[in-house]
């Protein structure tokens, strides 16, 4: 399999605060990746340079060989941590906004999950719970028919309840031969999906295996990063 992510030498620093010191690795195409850290750790910097919101920084982060641009935002499906859309709009609004931006957005597919999830088509974001927004946005993100979905903390307003719903929208919905990168510290909700972690910690690349290596070994994912992160528990 090809790389769909390499990063080469990537630093991160905001002032005299350095995030991503020199990290380096490459994550093949057709897998569900887990991107794993405490608060602070680098995550949410790495995932926008991917997506092309952070510029200033110096090595590579390449997707499917190119430096973010028209061409790779065109292939990426990303999910930020916050809420995003203007507090006006409703569910029907938003579906209809992503149906003009992306050529690759199936609305029909989207009504459906819409129904599925329960959430009203016209009541407006503002009055939505954290976790009907965010599950709004999933949907979004989940009915583009894309080579990557860059999924952060998709996992973060819902209750335990929601997150096994979730998690199989996520499995069921993404298209054969994707990759999806999903950030989260709930490791024990979502370590059944991943095929691979990736492990940040002040900086640096930690550990970076495929999940039955882990399993190989009589660990759990959580388990590894417990043994990683020893030291990370408070960072903030």
């Amino acid at each position: 399999m090809s790389e769909i992510i390499t990063v080469r030498n990537l630093s991160k620093s905001y002032g005299s605060h350095l995030v991503l010191d020199n990290i380096s690795f490459g994550l093949e195409e057709g897998q569900i990746i887990g991107l794993l850290g405490p608060n602070g750790s680098g995550k949410t910097s790495l995932i926008k340079i991917l997506v092309g919101l952070i510029n200033d920084y110096s090595g590579d982060a390449l997707i499917d060989g190119n430096r973010p641009s028209p061409y790779t935002k065109s292939m990426v499906a990303y999910l930020p941590e916050k809420t995003y859309l203007p507090d006006w709009m409703r569910p029907v609004d938003a579906i209809e906004y992503f149906a003009d931006f992306y050529v690759d957005f199936n609305k029909e597919k989207a009504y459906a999950m819409l129904d599925s999830f329960q959430l009203p088509r016209k009541q407006t974001i503002k009055s939505m719970s954290k976790g009907m927004q965010e599950k709004l946005q999933l949907l979004l993100v989940m009915c583009r028919n894309a080579r990557l979905y860059i999924l952060d903390e998709p996992l973060g307003g819902v209750d335990p309840a929601a997150r096994a719903f979730i998690l199989d929208t996520i499995m069921t919905n993404h298209p054969a031969g994707s990759t999806v990168m999903l950030s989260t510290h709930l490791i024990n909700d979502v370590e059944r999906i991943f095929n691979s972690v990736l492990m940040i910690g002040r900086g640096h690349v930690l550990l970076q295996s495929d999940v039955e290596s882990i399993r190989n070994n009589g660990m759990t994912v959580e388990d590894a990063f417990k043994e990683v992160f020893q030291y990370a528990w408070q960072v903030d």
